[in-house]
């Protein structure tokens, strides 16, 4: 009961106020999605990325167990949600919504704070978690790109699209001036503060805005869909994110960090990219909110049966 207290107030409770000032906000003035969007893509989002890989101490040894791991656990993701695909028969951009709702997970603004909870503030597992997020970040701005876009554009207007990204030149930027020891100017660093400062908060409003401007749902094949989400991400992802920790033969901390950061609900990345370009905004926005109110119960359930 006290886990499940904690995360209430320490994670449910805080984003959905945010996501319910994004609501009322869009009532009241009718905000510009589209404006928000490219804020959290081309601004907000490289700018905490960059600013976390460059202060967490990150050990090489880590940094490959946890690329082993996500690569492994990812892979076995990606068949169990495309077996769900093509069970169900979706076509289309429902397709790419749903791959994007269920491989990106919200490691940034709930599993950094779930990991700080969960481990009392330990360096060596917020450093895992840090790896998976720089993962995470990087995934959406590549092939969640393609999968949002593949049924609709070509492959090199893809590939251009993902050219623009900046995470993708943040990242290799982020580890070569840590690893050289490279300092940042005061008067770049301030203004980078406050823009990794603003991420959280503007994505969160960003999805109360999509979700204040969606009507009300209650279509049959849309809450299947949004169900078979929620429980591959937050059931089916643990799981093998166990499995994943005993095949390769972790253990400790690093496993238990592993795990956590498998349990988190739908990234915010898959709200983003549905509204950035056009496909399926409103599971995108359901399958989030969603996943995020029934962590609740499953993230505390997973922390229960590791004994952490």
């Amino acid at each position: 009961m006290v886990i499940f207290l904690s995360i209430l107030w320490n994670n449910i409770i805080p984003l959905s106020v945010m996501i319910a000032i994004g609501i009322t906000l869009h009532r009241v003035f009718s905000l510009d999605i589209k404006t928000l969007s490219k804020l959290n893509f081309y601004l907000f989002s490289p700018a905490i990325i960059f600013k976390l890989l460059y202060t967490t101490e990150v050990t090489l040894k880590s940094a490959m167990s946890v690329l082993l791991f996500f690569v492994v656990f990812m892979g076995l993701m990606y068949v169990c949600v495309e077996g769900v695909i093509r069970l169900r028969g979706m076509q289309g951009g429902r397709r790419g919504a749903m791959r994007n709702s269920v491989l990106f997970y919200n490691s940034a603004n709930y599993g950094i704070p779930l990991n700080e909870l969960v481990f009392a503030s330990n360096p060596f597992t917020l450093s895992v978690q840090v790896l998976i997020m720089m993962l995470q970040a990087l995934l959406p701005n590549t092939y969640g790109i393609y999968s949002v876009n593949a049924h609709r554009i070509s492959g090199k207007e893809i590939v251009r699209t993902i050219l623009k990204q900046p995470v993708i030149y943040v990242i290799p930027l982020g580890f070569l001036m840590r690893g050289f020891h490279v300092p940042i100017p005061h008067a770049l660093n301030v203004p980078l503060d406050y823009a990794a400062n603003a991420f959280i908060g503007t994505a969160l409003v960003t999805l109360g805005v999509q979700l204040g401007s969606m009507t009300v749902s209650f279509r049959s094949f849309m809450l299947k869909d949004v169900l078979l989400s929620c429980g591959l991400r937050l059931l089916v992802g643990p799981i093998l994110a166990f499995g994943v920790v005993k095949l390769i033969q972790l253990d400790g901390l690093m496993a238990q960090a592993l795990i956590v950061s498998s349990c988190v609900p739908t990234s915010l990345s898959s709200v983003l990219l549905a509204v950035e370009f056009d496909n399926e905004r409103e599971f995108a926005s359901q399958a989030v909110l969603t996943s995020t109110l029934l962590s609740i119960v499953t993230v505390t359930l997973v922390i229960y049966v590791l004994k952490i």
